[in-house]
């Protein structure tokens, strides 16, 4: 079985993060594979230890993303690739980065495209359906439980706490949702294997892609962070009186009545 993960470097959301001139300072902060993409990888070594075959992890990214797809080596995957994009583009968006994918899978013999349900920088959660558009696949999205059998996959997927059962063929595309598995922490002995697993690079130019072809189709207009939470109140008192204060607060204070 032909197996390929998507996957995303992402920040550490449990790490300081920075705005700077409406974008995240990458320089000092912390990256990581992206949580869901985890999901995607353990589900892709199961799925190989039960029908046999290879895992290739793929990402649209920067040279720091190298550290992530070694981690996803470590954990058993068993090629990866980096679409580096980092002298050609600035910007990127959902349609840029399928745009890419689409490309780069082209001509490439696919039985399983495995992807996380979203990123968590931006929670977007487009790439994976858009990508299975362009490949002409099913794509079967939030998925908890998977089971291959010959060209045949039965599928159970999260629907805001309710299941659906889903039945499809190889090939496919789906999106993992957290509790279809729990991800493996790298083995000293999977690191020591990365370094030796091919870890391929290549470029936009190298898939006859020109910097026009991948354009964003949107812009970012601002980040910002949340505003601080406020202390909460406590109210005191008869019941009664408590309901009108209540009342009152959320007419003159919050403004929401």
């Amino acid at each position: 079985m032909n197996i390929f993960v998507l996957m995303k470097s992402t920040f550490d959301t449990e790490e300081k993060i920075v705005i700077h001139n409406n974008k995240i300072e990458e320089d000092g902060a912390e990256f990581i594979i992206n949580p869901y993409d985890e999901y995607a990888i353990e589900e892709a070594i199961n799925q190989r230890e039960l029908h046999g075959g290879e895992i290739t992890v793929v990402t649209v990214g920067t040279d720091q993303a190298e550290k992530q797809l070694r981690t996803a080596l470590a954990m058993g995957a068993d090629k990866a690739v980096l679409i580096n994009i980092e002298d050609d583009l600035e910007d990127t968006d959902p349609f840029t980065t399928t745009k890419i994918l689409e490309t780069y899978f082209t001509n490439k013999q696919i039985d399983l495209i495995l992807a996380g349900n979203v990123a968590i920088d931006k929670a977007s959660g487009q790439v994976g359906p858009r990508l299975a558009d362009r490949l002409g696949i099913p794509c079967i999205t939030t998925i908890t439980k998977i089971a291959v059998e010959d060209k045949a996959v039965k599928i159970e997927r999260d629907v805001e706490g309710d299941t659906e059962l889903v039945e499809t063929t190889l090939p496919v595309l789906v999106t993992c949702q957290q509790g279809l598995n729990e991800p493996r922490y790298p083995s000293l002995p999977g690191i020591m294997k990365a370094k030796k697993k091919p870890l391929e690079e290549i470029e936009i130019d190298d898939l006859e892609l020109d910097e026009e072809d991948v354009l964003p189709k949107t812009k970012t207009i601002e980040v910002f962070l949340p505003p601080e939470r406020q202390a909460g109140k406590i109210l005191e008192g008869e019941i009664d009186e408590q309901v009108k204060e209540l009342i009152s607060l959320l007419s003159d204070e919050a403004r929401v009545l």
